[in-house]
């Protein structure tokens, strides 16, 4: 196999090397008001060809995208690699000081996020955060000022009511998951390390009023594939089995509750909260099965958003299909984390994880819209930002990097979410296009 026949490096997978900074971007529309603040996006970008044989889209170097917008205007956008040791060997670099965890390089490349002032790129399975300036250059790995034991994530969730991020993270010389919760000043609060059979791929969680979600699915670490030098060594493993667990927030590890589920794969919940009667209901995008014939990227079969509802009573679990459309990317207003919500916003998929139109769900009236950009434009995650901190729950506007392959360069899309499928109230045009990555966030300026 060579790089041309990867999907996941051709079009618009494929990575752009130059680091760009432009100001006062063209816009089409308006901005509105009150948006000031990055909008953030972070995703793979090789540095240098990878073997073949060896390749997996989640490992490539990071690069890190902003959009800054101040005063109704676009001030401006800037790419920059995430200075791992593979990019600063490749482009003669100093190297970026900090500590280490594990056998990492110190890539970072699949979320980034605002936290107690400060800009961080994350990824899991033994990377430790990276800390970026405001105009995202490098600065350190960091383990949040020696409080971080380990590993961090890629998905931590922040609690709307204390502002403290709850995360669960993996590494593959353990032999435990460790929930790890970090205050909003950065700095680690508390570990529970909690043992597992084997060692499972957990890229993400949820929380609700009591319970932090645990996911421990069919997908872990393979040793063959890792002496064989494979980029990511994590497998299908339908022997492992499939089960979500529930952990106390203040509880330790053994206070956690299994509940087994159909075999299946989930990187990225909706979200989750609790019923009066003590049920938990989560909210997935459930993928059939992940890394068994597909090992370089996550192609193996439609996933789907369904619905687990735990019964703790009972034991078990109730599971649903609440949309069928192939999707990923699950987002929501997220100043209802762990409390039911009603709207909840994706991005549709196809084959080889091909990226798609933008779906807005109603959990209520079972009902879906579709933004569809037209004819070779999609969309990469779609955030969603209230118009004012009291606003009603889709009052408020949805922010996507979006990409047309008529030509090749991408913009910022803003939507009204109560105008989901109606025109942009604002298109801002960048200078290259974004390749797709994976997650991004809108981080407001300081008040």
């Amino acid at each position: 196999m060579t790089q041309a026949t990867i999907p996941y490096l051709a079009g618009n997978f494929a990575p752009v090397d130059e680091e760009v900074t432009a100001f006062d971007l063209p816009v089409t529309g308006t901005i509105p008001d009150g948006l000031e603040g990055r909008l953030l996006r972070i995703g793979p970008n090789p540095v240098l060809p990878d073997d073949p044989n060896a390749f997996h889209w989640f490992t490539g170097t990071g690069m890190a995208h902003g959009v800054r917008l101040v005063d109704g205007a676009a001030e401006w956008y800037r790419n920059r690699y995430v200075r791992s040791d593979r990019v600063t060997q490749a482009k003669g670099w100093p190297e970026i000081p900090g500590p280490r965890h594990g056998m990492t390089d110190g890539t970072a490349n699949t979320n980034i996020i605002g936290l107690g002032g400060s800009t961080y790129a994350i990824v899991e399975a033994g990377g430790l955060p990276v800390e970026l300036s405001y105009e995202l250059e490098t600065l350190c790995r960091s383990d949040f000022g020696g409080t971080l034991p380990g590993s961090f994530t890629a998905h931590p969730k922040v609690d709307p009511a204390t502002g403290d991020l709850h995360a669960m993270a993996y590494y593959w010389e353990w032999d435990s998951v460790q929930y790890v919760r970090v205050g909003a000043d950065g700095l680690v609060r508390r570990t529970v390390d909690i043992p597992v059979p084997g060692k499972p791929m957990l890229h993400d969680c949820a929380i609700t009023e009591h319970y932090v979600v645990v996911f421990d699915l069919a997908v872990t670490f393979n040793l063959e594939a890792a002496m064989s030098g494979q980029a990511l060594p994590y497998r299908w493993d339908p022997d492992y089995g499939a089960r979500v667990g529930l952990l106390p927030r203040d509880g330790d590890a053994d206070d956690v509750r299994w509940f087994d589920v159909d075999l299946c794969y989930v990187f990225h919940p909706l979200n989750a909260h609790e019923l009066p009667d003590g049920q938990v209901v989560v909210d997935v995008v459930r993928h059939p099965k992940m890394f068994a014939s597909d090992v370089q990227g996550p192609n193996e079969g439609p996933p789907t958003l369904d619905r687990w509802t735990i019964d703790p009573a009972a034991g078990k679990v109730r599971e649903e299909r609440i949309d069928d459309r192939p999707q990923e990317f699950p987002r929501h207003d997220e100043r209802l984390i762990g409390s039911p919500i009603r709207y909840g916003y994706s991005m549709s998929v196809g084959d080889a994880f091909a990226y798609g139109p933008l779906l807005k769900h109603d959990l209520v009236a079972g009902t879906t819209l579709v933004h569809d950009g037209g004819p070779g434009r999609v969309f990469q995650e779609p955030v969603f930002v209230p118009r004012s901190p009291d606003a009603a729950e889709d009052d408020g506007w949805i922010m996507a990097y979006s990409y047309d392959a008529a030509t090749d360069r991408s913009d910022v899309v803003i939507l009204h979410a109560q105008d989901f499928d109606g025109d942009p109230v604002a298109t801002i045009h960048l200078p290259q296009r974004v390749p797709f990555g994976f997650h991004g966030n809108w981080v407001p300026d300081p008040a």
